[in-house]
Formats: structure tokens, C-alpha cells, sequence
């Protein structure tokens, strides 16, 4: 073949396989804020898991579980969610006593996996006669952003402990920042209820003076409002080393349970890409608690049993268990101790088969 005509015929096929490449997809994932954990935890996907799975992942801020749930149903591109377990649950709660747009929301909604646990700041100022969590009845609060899923959390955990829903005009929905200006310049409201896990780039940020004006209500278990907010979270503890700059103690308090969320596609195309997710989020899980933040070491990778009207993503819940299953044979077989030495018999030293 002259070498002109095999030039071409290279040139051709280069150009047929890149023709025939599926082009990278581009969908979008809701967090929280931009001072929040949430939406470092969305990057470090992008960087880490969808990157490598060819999907070309925008993280986009927003108020929280809340909206995050609706723009994961409605809003176009939006293929992944993180949501607060106690949101998820209030939604499929609602559906159930027969409220059809929490149902048309929720029903199509599939978890992909359990991240880690949320903590739950509660924050006045530091001349405030209150020190524990369960004597915050009857005071102003900031419950978070309408759509949050930290005002649904203020006003479950509030429920949970005094058996009565929080007054509407003790209520003020304002975001992390607003609340703490609210909280310590104007003094409009007495608490701050803010859901972050640690380390939360809004109070590492805060310099050794923060002390000053503001601290964290501690966990009393003694109380029986604890023992009664325990029914739905959980107990934790903040770290003074989480924000060394300001906190000088370990702070007991509660946490909530945040989640990875789809929808229930069937369009082969978006089914292929969640499925290369899925691939890459297990494969590259060891990048993602070396290289993302510090909550990632926290998280398990496994798919435990769910709760009555939870369900797994079914195209990638397969994927995911097949890579956890070869995951944990390899480990087993690395940390399986070496076959003990044996005495050889004297025909195998004759026949040369001993293996000791």
C-alpha cells in the first residue's frame, strides 16, 4: 500500500474513533452555601470521582436539604443532591399522610450512599446566661434559610424536645451569616442554629477573638429533652481542634445523618454515566479521604440496610456493591497470614513436590 494512501487511511480511523466517542456528560449537583461543608464535599466529587468518570460536574450552591430535594426533582441538569437524612424523612413523611406534592417529590428520589454525620451548632453570644441546648425554649431563634434543611432541623429538634412546635414569633429564617450578625451586633435573636460538619469553613475562618463574642451551647445528658431529641439524632462532639483559634474545649452536641441523592433515570445515556459514577466514587474512594475534607474520613463505604421508603439507585447500587465486594476480597486476602511452615514427608523430598 503506497504510504500516502495508509497516511489517509490512519488519519481516517483517528478521525472515525474520535467521532464515535461519547462526548463528556455535564450535569450539575445542589449543596449548601459556600461557607457550608456541603459544598466542599460536592468539589471534591467533581475532582475526584466524576472527573476520571468523564462527567463534567458544576457544583452549584443553594439553601440546603430542602431546596436541594425540589432542584434535584425539578430543575434541568441537576443529577445529584446532598440532603439531611431528617429532611429525606420528612418528605417521605409527608407523602404519607397523603400530601401529593411531597409524594410527586420524593416517590422518584434514590439514595446512592450514606456520607457522614452533620453537627449541629447551637450559637449565642458569650455573655449569654444559657449554656445547654435544652434551654433554648421560648428564646428568638435563627432557624436557617426557608428551604434549608437546618430551619427543618430547628424546628424538629425544637418539637422532639418540649413536645410543642416553635413559636412563629420566635422564629427568624436567616442564613449562617445573617443569624450571626443578628445574633451579635444588632441582638435581634438569642440563638444560632447552624448544621455544618466539622471543620466548617464558617467558623475556621473566625479569628482567636471570636471567643469574645460568641459560644456553643454543650449537650446536657442528664435532661430529658435530650433523651426526646435523641429519638431522631444523634450524639456528637465538636471539636476544640476542629477551630483551634477559638474554641478551647470539646463541645458535646448532635449530629444528623447527610446523604447522596439521585433521581430513578432510565434514559440509557444518564444511566451509563451514573453507573461510571458509581465505578469511580468506589474506585477513587481512597483519593477522596487522603485528598477531600477532612469528613471524608468519616465516611464508610458501604450501603447499609434503609429505612421503610428509602431506596438505592438501582444501576449504581449494583456497580457499587460488586467494587465493595472486590475491594474487601483484596483486603482480605492481603491481611490473610502466610500458610504455616510443614514437615515434608520423605518421598516428597524424593519426588521434589515439598512446598513448605
Amino acid at each position: 500500500m503506497p504510504i500516502r494512501s495508509l497516511s489517509i487511511g490512519l488519519l481516517w480511523m483517528a478521525f472515525l474513533a474520535c467521532a464515535a466517542a461519547a462526548p463528556r456528560a455535564e450535569y450539575k449537583i445542589v449543596t449548601a452555601s459556600k461557607t457550608g461543608t456541603y459544598i466542599q464535599i460536592g468539589r471534591d466529587l467533581a475532582t475526584w470521582v466524576a472527573d476520571p468518570a468523564d462527567i463534567d460536574l458544576e457544583v452549584l450552591e443553594s439553601k440546603g436539604s430542602a431546596e436541594n430535594v425540589q432542584r434535584m426533582r425539578f430543575e434541568p441538569g441537576v443529577k445529584l443532591a446532598l440532603v439531611q437524612s431528617d429532611v429525606y424523612q420528612a418528605f417521605l413523611d409527608e407523602a404519607k399522610a397523603g400530601n401529593a406534592d411531597a409524594g410527586n417529590i420524593i416517590r422518584p428520589l434514590r439514595l446512592i450512599m450514606p456520607l457522614y454525620d452533620e453537627e449541629i451548632y447551637f450559637v449565642v453570644r458569650a455573655d449569654s446566661p444559657l449554656n445547654s441546648i435544652h434551654e433554648i425554649k421560648n428564646q428568638k431563634i435563627g432557624v436557617g434559610p426557608l428551604g434549608s434543611g437546618t430551619a427543618l432541623t430547628s424546628r424538629t429538634l425544637y418539637q422532639l424536645m418540649f413536645g410543642e412546635p416553635l413559636p412563629p414569633a420566635n422564629a427568624q429564617y436567616l442564613t449562617n451569616e445573617e443569624a450571626l450578625a443578628r445574633l451579635t451586633v444588632d441582638k435581634s435573636i438569642d440563638v444560632a442554629i447552624i448544621v455544618a460538619g466539622q471543620p466548617a469553613k464558617l467558623f475556621t475562618d473566625m479569628k482567636a477573638e471570636a471567643r469574645n463574642y460568641i459560644k456553643i451551647l454543650k449537650l446536657d445528658e442528664a435532661v430529658p429533652e435530650t433523651a426526646q431529641a435523641k429519638k431522631t439524632y444523634f450524639p456528637a462532639v465538636i471539636r476544640a481542634s476542629s477551630y483551634s483559634t477559638w474554641l478551647k474545649a470539646d463541645v458535646p452536641t448532635l449530629t444528623v445523618k447527610a446523604y447522596l441523592v439521585t433521581y430513578d433515570y432510565g434514559l440509557q445515556s444518564t444511566v451509563g454515566a451514573l453507573s461510571r459514577f458509581a465505578d469511580s466514587l468506589c474506585a477513587n474512594f481512597d483519593k477522596l479521604q487522603a485528598n477531600g475534607h477532612p469528613k471524608w474520613k468519616q465516611v464508610r463505604l458501604e450501603l447499609p440496610p434503609l429505612s421503610q421508603g428509602w431506596r438505592y439507585y438501582g444501576p449504581m447500587e449494583k456497580r457499587m456493591r460488586n467494587c465493595i465486594a472486590r475491594r474487601t476480597a483484596v483486603g482480605a486476602a492481603a491481611a490473610a497470614p502466610p500458610p504455616l511452615p510443614r514437615n515434608c514427608t520423605e518421598q516428597e523430598l524424593v519426588l521434589g513436590i515439598c512446598r513448605r
